[in-house]
C-alpha cells in the first residue's frame, strides 16, 4: 500500500520560510516523478512544483518560481518543498503526489498523479 505523509506545515509570518517534507512508502520512490500541489479554501487544487525521479528536472508554477525550491532525497524516500518569501496568498493545504508512470517527465496536471498524501496546512499571517 502506497503512503505519502507530508509534514512541516504551520503558521509563519509573511516573508518567512518553511520547509515541507513528504515521505513515501510502498513504492520504489526513486523511480517516480513527484509533485507538490496546494489548495486554498474555496479554490481548486493547483500545481506548485514537480521533480523528476533523479532530481535532474524541476518545474514550478509561475507564482512560486524564485521563491520555492523542490528537491528530493531518494535514500530517504523523501521529497521537500523549501518555501521562502512567503506571501499571504501562499496560505493553503499542501499536498505531495507521486506519478507512478513517469520517471523523467514532470507534469503540472493533477490527473497524471496517482498517489496523494493527506496534506499539511500552511498559514501565512501578516
Amino acid at each position: 500500500q502506497v503512503q505519502l505523509v507530508e509534514s512541516g506545515g504551520g503558521l509563519v509570518q509573511a516573508g518567512g520560510s518553511l520547509r515541507l517534507s513528504c515521505t513515501a512508502s510502498g513504492l520504489t520512490f526513486g523511480s517516480h516523478a513527484m509533485g507538490w500541489f496546494r489548495q486554498a479554501p474555496g479554490k481548486e487544487r493547483e500545481f506548485v512544483a514537480a521533480i523528476s525521479c533523479l532530481g535532474g528536472r524541476t518545474f514550478y508554477a509561475d507564482n512560486v518560481k524564485g521563491r520555492f525550491t523542490i528537491s528530493r532525497d531518494n535514500a530517504k524516500n523523501t521529497v521537500y518543498l523549501q518555501m521562502s518569501s512567503l506571501k499571504l496568498e501562499d496560505t493553503a493545504v499542501y499536498y505531495c503526489a507521486a506519478d507512478q508512470n513517469s520517471c523523467t517527465r514532470v507534469f503540472t496536471t493533477r490527473g497524471y498523479y496517482d498517489y496523494w498524501g493527506q496534506g499539511t496546512q500552511v498559514t501565512v499571517s501578516s
